[in-house]
């Protein structure tokens, strides 16, 4: 279903006369759902996005005050581990550079540990996040973005395999080393690099941890992290 029909086989094989598709993936038109445990809710009036550790003026906004920061539209393509891209996706929202202006890492901010709800987590170099297409997404081709799909906020880091493109964000720590998140721990890699196909650090390890969810498939698994809400 994901990758059947004439029209998506043309628009794969003109990507990949373009160089515009990443070793070991294949287009697809749609946009498949894939996350660990279950869709968080959410409520306008409690939820808040702390941004702190190795900055100088830690920031804390609510819904109101994030939305009101300035937007941006980016467009960029997507790929998953699991080996589908989706292209020229429509993004708009907050650019990360936007909260990098107001927070001012300092000097040894190396790294950006990602907090979403339930406690998960996704480490990602500094110097990934401080580029012109990375965003924190509210809305995704014209329309807000779907619970599924990260309501309400997303991180979008187009040049990494989209697990670093965290759902559901709520905080971003600045770090001086660089820390696993949940799927790292769970044997993903460390970076990310679809060009290179850095897909797995551990392939057993996360063997391991799949086979254990499906056994355990009754029941919806919650992740948590160290992260604290204040």
């Amino acid at each position: 279903m994901l990758f059947e029909g004439e029209d998506r086989r043309e628009v794969e094989k003109l990507k990949k006369s373009q160089g515009l598709l990443p070793p070991g993936q294949s287009l697809t038109l749609k946009w498949p759902v894939l996350h660990y445990g279950s869709v968080p809710r959410f409520d306008p009036f409690t939820w808040d996005l702390r941004v702190y550790g190795f900055v100088e003026s830690p920031l804390k906004l609510s819904w109101n005050e994030f939305n009101a920061l300035p937007k941006i539209q980016r467009t960029s393509d997507f790929h998953c581990v699991t080996r589908w891209s989706r292209f020229e996706n429509q993004w708009d929202g907050v650019a990360f550079r936007e909260l990098l202006a107001r927070v001012r890492p300092k000097p040894e901010a190396a790294y950006v540990l990602v907090h979403a709800e339930q406690g998960f987590t996704a480490n990602v170099p500094l110097p990934d996040l401080d580029r012109e297409e990375v965003l924190l997404a509210t809305h995704h081709d014209g329309q807000p973005l779907t619970p599924e799909h990260g309501y309400p906020l997303r991180l979008i880091v187009p040049h990494l395999y989209a697990w670093k493109s965290v759902k559901w964000v709520r905080g971003l720590e600045f770090l001086d080393h660089d820390e696993p998140g949940f799927w790292e721990q769970n044997g993903y890699h460390m970076y990310g690099d679809p060009w290179k196909e850095q897909r797995f650090s551990n392939s057993r390890l996360v063997e391991e941890f799949i086979s254990s969810e499906l056994d355990c498939s009754h029941r919806l698994p919650v992740y948590r992290g160290r992260f604290q809400r204040p």
